[in-house]
């Protein structure tokens, strides 16, 4: 009887292309859902249109309103997309048990996890970069590539308090309530932050509690590139890394609760 070969065993596929593969599956998820897409890049150039546009051409403190409130809009632009990317995509994943089918899939975890990243990132600039076209036009703030890769480059490297709170929120609330969690977080810190006027114009109570805020901290990266900022860059990247650790933390224990949950 003719010996029966044993079937080769494949070696797993390098962990770079199904990085690439995969951040690119994620972007056009994000891309070919208007409901997010189609939010994420027109609501910060609105808001610009509405609180920046009628302040464009007027300076204080010997710098552009227009080019502060672009920055002020950007990192609310970043962060939204941050935020609303991990947590209501994750959390329809779950609903969905497509968390299930990827562990039973040859897709590294690193790869998921990274490709998430990458598509969040890659959004955010494409989100970024629409605002700037925008602004730049309406306003004439006379703002080059060179201004726009300096924001941008720092808004992208202090995001990610809110990858960590958004993958937080998409393994501890459902599909359908995690965007009106994500919404009741965003606006509201949004604005005590400062993002849609200065904080020395908001009521008290928010100006007590906005230097605790991590939206805060995170519009400092892009105040400080126009010499707008109202704390030493040092300070607001300690407070963007412990904001991360304190979300990751978070993020690692409710993924952790679910694997229990789900294979004991």
């Amino acid at each position: 009887m003719a010996d029966i070969a044993a079937p080769s065993l494949r070696p797993p596929a390098p962990l770079l292309p199904m990085l690439l593969q995969q951040a690119r599956a994620e972007f056009l998820m994000l891309l070919r859902v208007p409901a997010f897409s189609i939010v994420m890049l027109v609501f910060p150039i609105m808001f610009f249109a509405l609180f920046g546009l009628p302040f464009a051409g007027k300076m204080a403190g010997g710098f552009s309103i227009g080019r502060y409130l672009f920055a002020s809009f950007g990192a609310y632009a970043v962060m939204t997309v941050a935020l609303f990317s991990f947590g209501i995509v994750v959390a329809v994943e779950r609903g969905e048990k497509r968390t299930l089918l990827m562990r039973a899939s040859p897709l590294k975890p690193v790869a998921y996890l990274g490709g998430k990243i990458i598509a969040s990132l890659a959004f955010a600039a494409l989100t970024l970069a629409l605002l700037f076209v925008f602004a730049n036009l309406t306003a004439h703030l006379g703002m080059t590539v060179v201004d726009l890769f300096r924001i941008e480059s720092r808004l992208l490297l202090g995001v990610f308090p809110f990858i960590t709170l958004g993958f937080a929120v998409g393994y501890l609330a459902g599909p359908n309530s995690a965007i009106g969690i994500l919404n009741l977080i965003n606006l509201p810190m949004a604005f005590a932050s400062g993002l849609f006027m200065p904080v020395s114009e908001l009521p008290h109570f928010a100006q007590v509690i906005s230097p605790y805020l991590p939206a805060y901290h995170f519009a400092q990266l892009g105040w400080d590139t126009l010499n707008a900022a109202s704390e030493p860059i040092g300070v607001a990247v300690a407070w963007l890394a412990g904001y991360t650790i304190l979300f990751g933390v978070i993020a690692l224990r409710a993924y952790r609760r679910e694997e229990i949950k789900t294979f004991g």
